[in-house]
């Protein structure tokens, strides 16, 4: 916990009150910074957030939309949320896609035979039972597949494009994720019979990386798998030296009908304003690789174990604080949509909505989405949040469960953490209990908590 001084909270009042006047004056900072060290330290000394990510993780495993161990999962949170006394602790339902993987396998067959590290991207199709047999073309971006499509019909294109060097991890994504996005897409419309895709990520150990494509209904649907950045610089300098590149790709991936699931839901009731809301969470699903820890149960047990903190000091806000853990994040966004839909009439009693979904490192702020009039009035947090170690609260880019109730007009904020690691194991199989550490989780856990009581507590609006 972080040591200030008289003259930081001087300031600290100073401008609360000279900001916004009689709405909020030097009386609301005696208010929240007591009870903003109190629970940064309690968060700091708490162990249990991180023994219960492993109870989940370990537990059920990856939780991809419309499998068994999702749903299993659900009853295992809602069951502990009801054990830790939340109020109206209940799942909302949501039907979600039930994309399935089966077996697969990418194999190189010219200029030598050898078994290729690869992962389908989510949604794909499969191929036949023989699978799909092709010389490979190796790309770098769109415009050179545009170029030499007369050089991809019966082919495998295989885009093999970087993260930007010179930007900052998220940005990056950015520019490397269309390739996963559109490549499919792209590639059948030269014509290609499959596309291998680079793995979207920073750092590989043979560490193939999935995520969700997107097709053109109005283009043939082809199969689409990653490889480990270290087969895609292989493949590529094969074909650099003039040999003829040949891959057998196999999938036996389907899409089935959407399935049921949930929304979870439970509350620390307000004290004086009960109807209004302050959402916070992340979302419960994840790929089916790996133990989905850092993306996204940690970011889920962090948002449920804040407001579980508050409770556990005895603390209850103004506003009603909700943690919402949603359904179907990577491969749909239907319980985000689901939740704008279920509470449509409600949204205008939401003060504001929290979401970590950043993986879980150390906390340097949140990302605030709103109109410039509430940014300013955000950034006056940062006193706050800074108590807990995160000192940040500027405009940004929000997350996407709480985007469709962003929309509507609800203020946002993004849990900001040093995410030079997070491409590391993002839809890997490296995505395991120990990508997490429990240091971190508990300064996120403090960061999480303390933003979620200013926000339950803050005077007048943020619209």
């Amino acid at each position: 916990m972080r040591r200030l001084s008289p003259a930081f909270f001087a300031a600290f009042a100073l401008a609360l009150s000279t900001s916004h006047g009689a709405a909020q004056t030097a009386a609301d900072m005696a208010r929240f910074v007591p009870a903003a060290r109190r629970i940064t330290a309690a968060a700091l000394a708490d162990s249990l957030p991180h023994r219960r990510l492993a109870a989940l993780v370990d537990g059920f495993g990856h939780r991809l939309s419309g499998s068994a161990s999702l749903e299993q999962a659900i009853d295992w949170v809602l069951a502990e949320m009801q054990r830790d006394g939340f109020a109206n602790v209940r799942g909302e339902p949501v039907m979600v896609p039930h994309w399935v993987r089966g077996s697969e396998s990418a194999t190189l067959v010219s200029p030598r035979e050898a078994p290729l590290h690869m992962l389908g991207l989510g949604g794909s199709v499969g191929t036949n039972a023989d699978g799909v047999t092709a010389d490979v073309i190796v790309v770098h971006s769109f415009d050179e597949l545009e170029r030499r499509k007369a050089e991809a019909a019966g082919k495998i294109v295989l885009f093999n494009t970087p993260f930007p060097r010179d930007s900052e991890p998220f940005a990056g994504y950015g520019v490397a994720v269309q390739y996963r996005g559109s490549g499919a897409t792209a590639a059948a419309k030269a014509g290609a019979v499959a596309m291998l895709l680079r793995s979207v990520a920073t750092y590989s150990m043979q560490s193939p990386h999935t995520g969700g494509l997107r097709y053109d209904a109005t283009v043939t649907k082809i199969p689409a798998a990653a490889l480990s950045i270290e087969d895609a610089e292989m493949l590529d300098r094969m074909q650099a030296r003039g040999e003829k590149v040949r891959v057998t790709l196999k999938m036996s991936a389907q899409t089935l009908p959407d399935a049921p699931s949930r929304n979870i839901v439970a509350e620390l009731r307000g004290r004086e304003l009960p109807d209004e809301v302050v959402v916070i969470g992340g979302h419960i699903d994840s790929w089916d690789v790996g133990q989905g820890a850092m993306d996204d149960a940690a970011g889920s047990v962090a948002a449920w174990e804040a407001v579980k903190l508050l409770k556990r000091l005895g603390i209850t806000p103004r506003r009603t604080v909700r943690v919402v853990l949603f359904t179907n994040e990577e491969n749909g966004l239907r319980g985000g949509t689901g939740y704008r839909d279920a509470h449509r009439s409600e949204l205008a009693k939401h003060f504001a909505a929290i979401e970590s979904d950043n993986g879980i490192f150390a906390p340097r702020g949140f990302r605030f989405q709103g109109t410039k009039s509430a940014a300013r009035r955000a950034a006056l947090l940062a006193p706050l949040t800074r108590i807990a170690g995160a000192p940040k609260v500027a405009p940004g880019d929000g997350e996407a469960d709480v985007g469709p109730i962003i929309e509507e007009g609800v203020p946002g904020f993004a849990l900001d953490v040093d995410g030079s690691k997070y491409f590391w194991y993002h839809h890997s199989s490296a995505d395991m209990l120990n990508a997490v550490s429990d240091a971190d989780l508990r300064r996120c856990v403090a960061a999480m908590a303390v933003l979620a009581y200013a926000l339950a507590e803050m005077p007048g609006t943020l619209r």
